[in-house]
This record gives C-alpha cells, sequence and structure tokens, in this order.
C-alpha cells in the first residue's frame, strides 16, 4: 500500500512539476548527488538542493495526506 502510495504521489508530482520530478527520480532511485544531478540536468547545484527540498516537502504531504 505505501509503495502504491508513493507511486501516486510521484504521478502527481511529475504531472504538477515534471523537473522536480526528474530530480527525485535522479536523487532517490538513482542515487545521484546535487552535484550529479545538476551536472545531468544542466542546472546548478543550488538549483538542485533547492528543488530536492521542495519536492521532498510535497511528496511527504501527498503521502501522509493519503494514509489511513
Amino acid at each position: 500500500m505505501l509503495v502504491r502510495v508513493g507511486f501516486d504521489a510521484l504521478t502527481a508530482l511529475a504531472e504538477l512539476d515534471p523537473g522536480k520530478a526528474k530530480i527525485v527520480e535522479l536523487r532517490y532511485f538513482g542515487g545521484l548527488t546535487a552535484e550529479e544531478s545538476a551536472e545531468a540536468l544542466g542546472l546548478s547545484r543550488v538549483a538542485v538542493e533547492r528543488e530536492w527540498r521542495v519536492a521532498k516537502l510535497w511528496l511527504a504531504r501527498e503521502v501522509k495526506g493519503a494514509s489511513p
């Protein structure tokens, strides 16, 4: 159930902000650092770190809201 909720939240994030979702994929699933993610996306490390923080907060809120 939790895996499905997490997948649904990430899918919703991708619809809302594909850039943030891509950062989550690279950082969480790909294991890339902020620097590596920044290089892959053509962004600054600071921008990736900022978007990563926002994405994590958004995902946590979505998952918490979906919990019974």
